[in-house]
């Protein structure tokens, strides 16, 4: 077991009257030891707790009276308490398995734990679930979850994953559906794996074996320079057109069959393919915005008024591994359910509610938005509509990992600063904030080691306009 440690208590609040401080050691709440963060909600929700941490070396036993389900106010350093459980697949398109050496251990940590999938939006395989993590989501009704599927075909899915295990994991699937919990699935296509044909298959079997489930994403490998895989490959502009083709020839027989669509396609397949991204109304609600499902749709919508209020904000990648929660918790709020938003602090929603950082440059600068080259594709018509010569949009190619890589949150620092230093001083440069996480690149380095200065502001339409507004 880990001991979490408190990084910040929130001011005014419970923690804060009892003494609790920064630095100090969670050990048991009414004498319990929780193991995530999940458990800990559930025993500091009870009005009358006794909280015992360990500060300097000595457990000191604080004693606690509040409104049943009010928070202490505290952040920890960790969602989970005990041992994260790893991976035991070694999927060929795993982008663990594509990262370049020498970057911060916790990137390379591949996860398979349902509580990750919860908290975060993590996607499980099932391989490593087991009939007491069934007891466990149904009984605290943690839902929703993310399962990844890539081939109902036993075969071809153990093969994927590598995992002998793989062929009959998803029988977990349908015991998670049985019990009413909310499943969202995503298919990783390989091309010349589970495409064509196979993904016909998948797309059918979903259909008949697990109609309940409330979306299906499929999304493209992501290949970086560092992958050893020799089958892996991107995909070409027609095999990215015959993906969307059969996604949307699948939409239209789960609409006759179930009322409603069931699978959607990545916005990747459309920029890929050079297609024009669906009405909003087909992406049914944008429930899988945190996999790149429509999400340049909603940032149309909210750049351009279309709705007042942000459809979704992608927490980026690796966001899990910087320890401390859950910027993604999504238990519903209730005084008695699990809920975290109150007392986990979240960077995402700090970045909204928080004026941007303006360094150095003057409001009236010209303006330089930041972005992936997948990003750029999104903004620059979206900026062209303003009829502003004082904003453009700055591409930036992702050379760090290379390959296939092109979307913002897997951009570090080391090619923004290339890009930047052609870039003239005395401008505005706007950062957005999905591609940071606790304020650093996934290359280690921060915006203070940029060569411009930039302004750190949140990934959706309606910030961005507002900063351009403003």
């Amino acid at each position: 077991m880990l001991t979490p440690r408190i990084t910040a208590v929130v001011e005014q609040s419970v923690a804060a009257g009892i003494g609790l401080e920064v630095g100090d050691e969670l050990l048991a709440v009414n004498g319990c030891v929780p193991k995530d963060v999940i458990e800990y909600q559930q025993l500091i929700d009870e009005p009358d707790l006794i909280v015992d941490v360990r500060r300097d070396g000595i457990v000191l036993e604080l004693e606690v009276s509040k409104r049943p389900g009010e928070p202490l106010g505290i952040q920890v350093d960790s969602a989970l308490f005990d041992r994260v459980r790893t991976c035991d697949n070694h999927c060929e398109f795993c982008f663990i398995y594509q990262l370049p050496p020498g970057l911060r251990s916790s990137l390379y940590l591949k996860d398979d734990d349902y509580r990750l999938s919860f908290l975060y939006g993590n996607f499980t395989t099932l391989t490593r679930f087991t009939e007491a993590d069934l007891e466990r989501v149904v009984s605290e009704r943690l839902s929703p979850l993310n399962v990844s599927i890539h081939a109902v075909d036993p075969e071809i899915r153990a093969t994927m994953l590598r995992n002998r295990r793989g062929a009959s994991s998803l029988r977990w699937l349908r015991a998670l559906l049985d019990h009413g919990i909310e499943i969202h699935g995503q298919v990783v296509v390989c091309p010349g794996v589970n495409d064509a044909s196979v993904l016909e298959d998948t797309l059918a079997g979903i259909t008949d074996e697990y109609p309940e489930m409330a979306s299906v994403c499929v999304v493209p490998l992501g290949v970086s320079r560092y992958s050893t895989e020799a089958r892996l490959r991107a995909h070409t502009v027609s095999e990215a057109a015959e993906v969307v083709n059969t996604v949307q020839q699948w939409q239209n027989i789960n609409l006759a069959i179930l009322g409603r669509r069931l699978v959607f396609a990545a916005d990747e397949y459309y920029l890929l393919a050079g297609l024009q991204f669906p009405d909003p109304h087909t992406y049914e609600g944008f429930s899988m915005h945190e996999d790149g499902v429509g999400m340049a749709t909603a940032f149309r919508m909210e750049f351009l008024g279309e709705t007042q209020q942000a459809i979704g904000v992608r927490p980026g990648f690796f966001a899990w591994v910087e320890g401390s929660p859950a910027s993604s918790y999504r238990a519903p709020r209730t005084a008695s359910s699990i809920a975290a938003s109150e007392v986990f602090s979240s960077a995402s929603e700090a970045l909204q509610d928080a004026k941007p950082l303006r360094v150095h440059a003057g409001r009236s600068a010209p303006v330089g938005l930041l972005t992936g080259t997948y990003g750029a594709e999104v903004l620059v018509p979206l900026v062209a509509q303003l009829n502003r010569d004082d904003v453009r949009v700055i591409p930036v190619q992702n050379r760090f990992f290379g390959g296939t890589t092109a979307v913002a949150g897997l951009l570090v620092g080391e090619d923004i600063a290339r890009t930047l230093a052609d870039e003239p001083k005395g401008h505005r440069y706007l950062l957005p904030d999905v591609c940071l996480s606790r304020g650093l690149f996934l290359d280690g380095s921060s915006p203070d080691d940029l060569p411009r200065p930039v302004e750190v502001v949140p990934t959706d339409g309606i910030a961005l306009r507002r900063v351009l507004d403003g």
